[in-house]
């Protein structure tokens, strides 16, 4: 909170009315404070009239501001709780900011706990490997971290799938190799789950029974082979050779007789 000295009176405000004119103890810069019921009676020393909290303006200190920051608030949220300026609460908030962003950086180098101790890979390699799987861009994610009032870190993860954005958080506790991150939700444990990547069960259909209470059909008995309608060749006649005639020898015929084997 700044402190103000008064260094005189304002007489022509305008209004018919005097105003205080007080500056910083540097003396950098000036304020005009118009005197109401409430600061005669603050400096008479008489109760202040009764007046609602909400039309209080409450300006937040320097660590105040810190303090929400690191709590998870964005800026915009601080400066619209507050009714304070952004650019002031920003001035405050912006170291605390970069050891938030830090804090996110140091999570994805992490190892993952399971059920039987850390992980090999670390946080980032499983969660890059996981949206892979699941065939969504791994870059296109992004990670925040603040402070619990316990002292923990809670790290969130967001991502979008279609055109729906999902959230992810997890338990950050620095240390030695990366220190651990634990799932905090169940969005976040399905990621990290070694198993996500096992085809579902397939489902087996039911095997058919036979009722025997109903006789079985007899099969119809198939019909005989129709007979060939192509006539059957003939049997083929053997063949006879006919007898050539004999040609008489040339003694027969220069001496008029037949050989003596010649009947």
């Amino acid at each position: 909170m700044r402190e103000l000295k008064v260094v005189g009176l304002d007489f022509n405000d305008g209004r018919g009315g005097t105003r205080i004119v007080c500056e910083t103890a540097e003396g950098t810069e000036k304020f005009v404070l118009r005197p109401d019921d409430r600061l005669r009676a603050a400096l008479s020393g008489d109760a202040l009239p009764a007046q609602a909290d909400s039309e209080v303006p409450h300006v937040l200190s320097p660590k105040e501001i810190q303090s929400r920051i690191r709590a998870g608030a964005s800026v915009e949220q601080v400066a619209g709780a507050a009714g304070d300026d952004v650019a002031r609460v920003e001035r405050f908030a912006h170291p605390v900011l970069l050891e938030r962003s830090r804090a996110a950086e140091l999570a994805t180098a992490a190892h993952p706990v399971l059920a039987d101790g850390p992980a090999v890979l670390t946080l980032l390699e499983t969660i890059t490997t996981a949206l892979v799987a699941r065939g969504l861009d791994p870059d296109a994610t992004a990670w925040d971290a603040w402070r619990n009032e316990d002292g923990r870190w809670t790290v969130q993860l967001t991502w979008k799938a279609g055109r729906s954005e999902n959230v992810a958080h997890f338990r950050f506790t620095p240390g030695s190799h990366g220190g651990t991150a634990t799932a905090f939700d169940d969005a976040a444990a399905e990621l990290i789950d070694p198993h996500y990547d096992r085809p579902p069960l397939r489902s087996v259909a039911p095997v058919p029974t036979l009722d025997l209470s109903l006789p079985e059909p007899t099969p119809a008995p198939e019909p005989a082979p129709a007979p060939s309608q192509e006539p059957a060749k003939a049997a083929a006649k053997p063949r006879t050779r006919k007898r050539r005639p004999e040609v008489p020898g040339w003694e027969d015929v220069l001496l008029g007789v037949r050989s003596a084997n010649q009947p």
